[in-house]
């Protein structure tokens, strides 16, 4: 490989990770829950068939969650898609139910590879991860208030920041 073909792969990997929301203590997060495990096994208690079954459907759910937002966010975007800069507030989709459903999607993939791992591990990092991430997300919508004055704190106000119920 040349260097210039080099350089246009890192590129084009730097590209997809800029509009990929995988926040980095998410990644380190799972990959401690793993070296965790194997340093000091904490397994959690159930079968290995529950664990299996219980963590596959939380990584489904998180999957499917960050998949539904990333379209939603696509499909109200006007012009080329950039997720770190939106030109439009979207409250359509699991915007409506989240204010934040790609972190909520994230944390619930942690928990089903820990959960699928059959690691209790999983229990101690994840709280860890979220108030470590509830920054960054305080950060994101300060930027969300300033970049929509109007909409955003109408929209803070009904829609919940990570789970709950809508108010009215």
């Amino acid at each position: 490989m040349t260097d210039r073909s080099a350089s246009a792969v890192a590129k084009r990997l730097r590209e997809a990770y800029e509009n990929l929301p995988l926040p980095l203590p998410t990644v380190a997060a799972i990959t401690l829950d793993f070296l965790l495990d194997r340093i000091r096994p904490r397994p959690l208690p159930g079968s290995r068939a529950l664990h299996r079954t219980a963590g596959a459907g939380l990584v489904l759910a998180g999957v499917g969650l960050n998949l539904w937002a990333l379209a939603e966010r696509r499909r109200r975007a006007p012009g080329p898609f950039a997720l770190e800069r939106p030109e439009e507030l979207v409250t359509t989709g699991p915007y409506a139910i989240t204010r934040h459903p790609m972190y909520v999607g994230w944390w619930l993939l942690q928990l089903g590879s820990g959960t699928l791992a059959g690691s209790s591990w999983v229990i101690a990092t994840l709280p860890a991860e979220v108030l470590l991430e509830h920054r960054f997300v305080l950060g994101e919508e300060a930027i969300l208030a300033e970049l929509f004055p109007q909409s955003y704190p109408e929209y803070a106000k009904r829609v919940p920041r990570y789970l709950g119920f809508p108010r009215a």
